[in-house]
């Protein structure tokens, strides 16, 4: 583990993304991941399968980020560009990878399948890239300088994701500590405001539900890298808030 903050994009690739015909589920899962093992994600694009702007979304957020992941475009068919995408931003070649093909052959022959074209295609991996093994269905992803490329099928992502973890550079994990307001979000707005400006190192949320009671509650969601510091915002939350309900009261 580092002391350094460890950052990460996102980047989705896939039409079908975007015209709503599948519903993205690896987001959410990757940032959930990142923030357990004390990454950042600091950014997430959706893009088209088109080569110029994958190209360009690509080159723009690794050379902000420790980490971009990308998922979707890896697969068998004409549209999947992923792989000659990225390859371009390198500016590397790209070409039938010995040990992805002798992984795909080997998977085929299981499955009594044919190692047609298309699945020749999931070979193709930019040169100086390293495999990022698919113990799902075969076809491996990539890994090359900082960028992690997987597959959109939300199962194979997550198994991708499990096999890259070990190997990335973390950083020292966000805590969260969450306090029931018990009060309306517009009632303790300001006062929470303040408590915010006065703990400029450490992040709070407000997030208003409805309670048990049918009523509109609030909830505050504290974060910091420091377990004392931590301590120290939510107790300075409780007080304001015993404070706000104290003169809500009157």
């Amino acid at each position: 583990m580092t002391s350094e903050i460890v950052t990460a994009a996102i980047l989705v690739i896939g039409d079908e993304i975007l015209s709503g015909r599948t519903k993205d589920k690896n987001i959410g899962y990757i940032a959930d991941y990142m923030t357990a093992i004390g990454i950042d994600v600091k950014e997430v694009r959706v893009v088209s399968d088109d080569e110029p702007e994958v190209v360009a979304a690509l080159n723009a957020l690794r050379a902000r980020y420790t980490y971009v992941f990308t998922t979707g475009g890896i697969g068998p068919t004409h549209d999947d560009i992923t792989a000659d995408c990225i390859a371009k931003a390198f500016g590397v070649s790209i070409d039938y990878h010995p040990e992805a093909v002798a992984i795909m052959k080997e998977r085929v022959a299981k499955m009594g399948g044919k190692l047609n074209e298309a699945r020749m295609r999931m070979t193709r991996i930019p040169a100086g890239a390293a495999l990022v093994a698919n113990k799902v269905s075969g076809a491996p992803g990539f890994w090359i300088g900082n960028v992690i490329t997987m597959a959109g099928v939300p199962s194979i992502m997550q198994a991708m994701l499990d096999e890259v973890a070990p190997k990335l550079k973390t950083g020292v994990k966000m805590l969260s500590a969450s306090v029931r307001a018990d009060a309306k979000e517009g009632d303790i707005g300001t006062e929470l405001g303040a408590v915010a400006k006065a703990y400029p190192d450490a992040i709070i949320g407000s997030y208003p539900f409805i309670d048990e009671n049918g009523g509109p509650n609030t909830n505050i969601v504290v974060r910091s890298r420091d377990a004392g510091k931590l301590d120290e915002v939510r107790a300075a939350v409780e007080a304001m808030l015993a404070k706000v309900k104290a003169r809500l009261a009157h």
